[in-house]
């Protein structure tokens, strides 16, 4: 029975997934969602409680998912500066998967849904510990990086990626090439130190 109902939600999951892409969370019809999925609109209400529930739950496996991914990219036997690279080409997949989105949506939700906000900040946080570790190990490597901690330099990073998607999102392209190249821009930086200081590990 238990397996039952962790294929219904399955279905609904893939289901929610496949219309985000299409109508954004502020468009989603949980009883076209429930159509698809091949369910009675009810299912929708049992196993997620509603769209809301719907929407973080999946954008929940998605965040999971891709901070494990980015885990994995930061750890890899390479420069940081190649890294930092791939990161910025996978904000590209990120962006087209529909997840980025769904995230700023939910995001601006939360600006008057306090129980909303909690929840999507859990899901930021993880990407906070991420480039703060990478921070920490950059640290590491060339020395102190100036005034700003570690921590802060991390965070700064997540919050230049988070304000840059939602200006691309706008879809003007003149300012959408420019934020992707700001973006960049920080991999440069990086380069630029590791051609002037030697890698304290090596």
């Amino acid at each position: 029975m238990a397996e039952q109902h962790g294929a219904t939600a399955s279905r609904i999951l893939a289901a929610a997934r496949s219309r985000l892409l299409v109508d954004g969370y502020s468009g989603l019809s949980t009883r076209r969602v429930a159509e698809i999925a091949g369910v009675p609109l009810s299912q929708i209400h049992y196993h997620f409680g509603g769209k809301q529930g719907l929407v973080l739950s999946l954008l929940n496996n998605e965040n999971q998912r891709l901070v494990a991914r980015q885990r994995g990219m930061y750890s890899a036997d390479a420069p940081l500066s190649k890294r930092y690279d791939q990161a910025c080409d996978l904000l590209e997949e990120d962006l087209a998967s529909g997840y980025v989105r769904v995230l700023q949506e939910m995001i601006a939700a939360g600006w008057s849904d306090p129980e909303l906000a909690a929840q999507v900040l859990s899901m930021l946080r993880a990407w906070f510990e991420v480039l703060q570790e990478v921070a920490r190990e950059a640290e590491a490597r060339f020395g102190p990086l100036g005034p700003l901690t570690t921590d802060g330099i991390g965070g700064l990073i997540v919050l230049a990626f988070l304000g840059g998607e939602a200006v691309i999102l706008l879809g003007d392209e003149e300012w959408s090439v420019q934020v992707r190249a700001w973006l960049r821009g920080i991999g440069d930086l990086i380069r630029e130190r590791e051609t002037r200081s030697p890698d304290r590990d090596g």
